[in-house]
């Protein structure tokens, strides 16, 4: 656990010397995100502030994780590190989602390669294919998620915060090393992301983000209890990004539009500022929903099977009933604009 405390406050302060720097380079590199009418930004923002978010995980895990725990630990870096690049790349030039997905799959392969591979089936083929569709999701749902100050990084850190101490509780010392590397990484981001924002992650941040806590969501094992329950905790710890793709996801596919591509505000982040909620207020509530799952999360590392059923039966039904709202909610709101043009 001193390890990890260490990587945390060396992750911290690198991320916090570092993002000033990162904003600074990053009109000179075109690292820009330009406003338009779907995002909620007025002026140009860099975007580059998912570069001091890899490299002081890394720098942190270099310099105070011991050498012979890092074979999968590398290999989840150099995944992180080719989605973060792809990520750098299509902030500056635009990459198509076609070859943005082959190229998360391609680094799926990479740290499943190490034995990164979750255990939940009998046969090894279905666990290769969940453990892909896992990751990349989660990947995604992260870069889907980050669309207002401060909420992906400061939902990653909560996430993070809560694999560290699962991994500190259950003794898996570079599981904990990783996450405590992300919470301080992240924690020295939001300092200037939290609104108003000075700097964006960008994709380079948001997708290697994504892909680190997906790695760990599957590496994270608890043998106190059964992989029948356990599967549960990473899903309730990373609930605010599925729930948020979830939503967009779906009401994408009812009005007919592609879900990956389709740009627009109707993220969940969205519909509470439309409810009358300001931006810091609806990023809180993110966090307080973060929170809360992995708190359910901690229990349902000691439940019983029935006892992480209910949680996690009740938990799915509650987030399928905010979806129906929101849904009925984004209905309402723009069958009112189009009465008033």
């Amino acid at each position: 656990m001193t390890t990890a405390m260490l990587i945390f406050a060396g992750a911290l302060i690198l991320a916090a010397g570092g993002t000033p720097l990162a904003r600074r380079l990053a009109p000179r590199l075109g690292l820009l995100d330009q406003p338009d009418a779907r995002k909620l930004h007025q002026r140009p923002m860099p975007r580059m502030g998912g570069a001091a978010i890899v490299l002081s995980s890394l720098a942190a895990l270099l310099a105070f994780q011991d050498r012979f725990e890092l074979q999968q630990l590398i290999g989840i870096l150099l995944g992180g590190a080719f989605v973060s690049l792809l990520g750098t790349w299509d902030d500056r030039w635009g990459v198509r989602p076609l070859i943005k997905l082959i190229g998360q799959f391609f680094a799926a392969a990479i740290v499943m390669s190490t034995g990164v591979v979750g255990q939940l089936f009998g046969e090894a083929w279905l666990n290769l294919g969940a453990s892909a569709l896992w990751i990349v999701g989660i990947t995604n749902a992260f870069n889907l998620l980050d669309n207002m100050d401060g909420l992906s990084s400061g939902v990653g850190l909560i996430a993070a915060a809560y694999f560290t101490l699962m991994a500190a509780l259950s003794k898996q010392s570079y599981v904990a090393a990783l996450s405590a590397a992300v919470v301080g990484a992240c924690l020295g981001f939001l300092i200037y992301n939290f609104n108003p924002a000075s700097i964006f992650m960008g994709d380079s941040g948001s997708l290697f983000l994504g892909f680190v806590l997906a790695a760990l969501g599957i590496k994270l094992r608890f043998p106190d209890n059964v992989t029948f329950v356990t599967w549960m905790v990473p899903v309730l710890v990373l609930g605010v990004p599925l729930f948020d793709t979830a939503l967009v996801t779906l009401s994408r596919l009812r009005r007919r539009l592609n879900p990956l591509t389709t740009p627009g505000k109707d993220h969940a982040s969205h519909r509470l500022l439309s409810a009358g909620f300001t931006t810091r207020e609806a990023v809180m509530i993110h966090y307080l929903a973060g929170c809360v799952l992995g708190l359910l999360a901690v229990f349902v590392t000691q439940a019983s099977i029935l006892e992480g059923y209910v949680v996690g039966v009740a938990t799915a039904l509650l987030g399928a009933y905010a979806v129906a709202r929101f849904e009925i909610q984004y209905r309402r709101s723009a069958s009112n604009s189009h009465e008033r043009t």
